[in-house]
């Protein structure tokens, strides 16, 4: 029972590509490694860009940035 955390900053997912990520990962889990798609678990989190850091600064100071 294969469970796939996918975590993405807001604003700019919307419901349908969050529909897309949950189909895809699951055809891929199904094709590359035989699990039923009954059986896999697909999960979205939002993290919000100041709970996210990289490189010593926080995600929300890097995209004021453009990078």
């Amino acid at each position: 029972m294969p469970i796939v955390n996918i975590k993405v900053t807001p604003p700019g997912v919307s419901k349908e590509q969050k529909m897309e990520l949950i189909a895809g990962v699951t055809k891929l889990l199904q094709d590359v490694l035989n699990k039923n798609p009954a059986q896999t678990f697909v999960v979205i989190e939002e993290v919000e860009t100041d709970n996210w850091g990289a490189g010593g600064e926080q995600v929300t100071e890097i995209f004021k940035r453009g990078k």
